[in-house]
């Protein structure tokens, strides 16, 4: 199977050429790599430019990784990002991959990732989302940014924002044929659950291999930390939920985080939105339902 690797990348000077790096050195060879420079103010451009220049290790051909540039970045989380991928997607032609991935530009890859991704493709035709897990350097999660890539396993540990069975978004891949059945990504915040809800609406699968572990550089959404009861009813909104369902999922994380000011917090977010949806009717009702399911399940468990 061959991949298209699309990376958004804004800033990046930092990172992307572990990423870039981490991509040459992988055993399985048949991809593309397309970055796309979201008008960075930094040496992103010259990094991923020289990076292609001087690409001639392990038979990877510079062809192998090109770049795209903008000229603008607007700031908006989640659909920002989304738009940049598909700037991407459109500097190519689909028919000649198998395999579409959206990765972050600040992930470190282990040398067999392709590898066992496509495996897991190739054994398994009802895979339509595919990763490895994400990990993050102690160090990072505690008390700052500075890194040392010569540190030893135990001090990365899991990013734990979410079940290991999901398909996390600095990592996503999917095959073609699910990415055009849900109609590729939303440029909306949650667009990373947006794609597997409607992955499982089109009868795909979507894997985690809980041996392959990738580095990310830094925390996810670390910026928006404090702003997050209000991107949560964002979210809420934007995944098509309903008053009752927000509510209850708002109460949920509220109580978790044990905060009243929280819930409060979110339910006024979401209420204030009034943005149309990127769902169509029935994405939405497929959501709501999968939502109330999940919840019997976890109430009666």
């Amino acid at each position: 199977m061959k991949f298209l690797i699309i990376i958004p990348a804004h800033n990046e000077e930092k990172n992307i050429f572990f990423t870039l790096e981490s991509l040459k050195n992988q055993t399985f060879q048949d991809f593309e790599v397309i970055v796309v420079n979201d008008g960075s103010t930094d040496k992103t451009a010259d990094i991923v430019h020289k990076f292609i220049s001087t690409v001639t290790l392990s038979g990877v051909e510079a062809s192998n990784f090109k770049l795209s540039n903008l000229e603008s970045s607007v700031h908006e989380p989640g659909a920002k990002v989304v738009r940049t991928f598909n700037k991407g997607l459109q500097t190519t032609d689909l028919n000649h991959f198998d395999i579409i991935c959206k990765f972050d530009a600040d992930i470190i890859f282990p040398k067999n990732y392709l590898k066992r991704i496509n495996e897991v493709y190739e054994s398994n035709p009802k895979a339509g989302m595919v990763s490895g897990l994400v990990k993050i350097k102690k160090s990072v999660f505690e008390k700052s940014l500075a890194f040392d890539f010569k540190d030893e396993k135990h001090q990365w540990i899991y990013e734990n924002l979410s079940s290991k069975n999901h398909v996390r978004g600095p990592i996503k891949s999917y095959r073609k044929e699910c990415f055009l059945a849900m109609n590729g990504l939303r440029p909306v915040l949650g667009w990373d659950n947006i794609d597997v809800m409607l992955a499982k609406k089109n009868n795909w699968e979507t894997v985690t291999i809980k041996d392959l572990w990738v580095k990310h550089l830094r925390p996810t959404a670390y910026k928006y930390k404090k702003q997050k009861a209000e991107k949560l009813g964002e979210y809420f909104y934007n995944i098509g939920l309903n008053l009752p369902l927000a509510m209850i999922s708002s109460a949920k994380s509220s109580l978790k985080n044990k905060s009243f000011f929280e819930f409060f917090t979110t339910i006024k977010s979401f209420l204030k939105q009034n943005g149309e949806r990127k769902l169509t009717k029935e994405e939405i009702q497929y959501i709501r339902n999968l939502r109330w399911k999940q919840m019997w399940r976890k109430d009666k468990s």
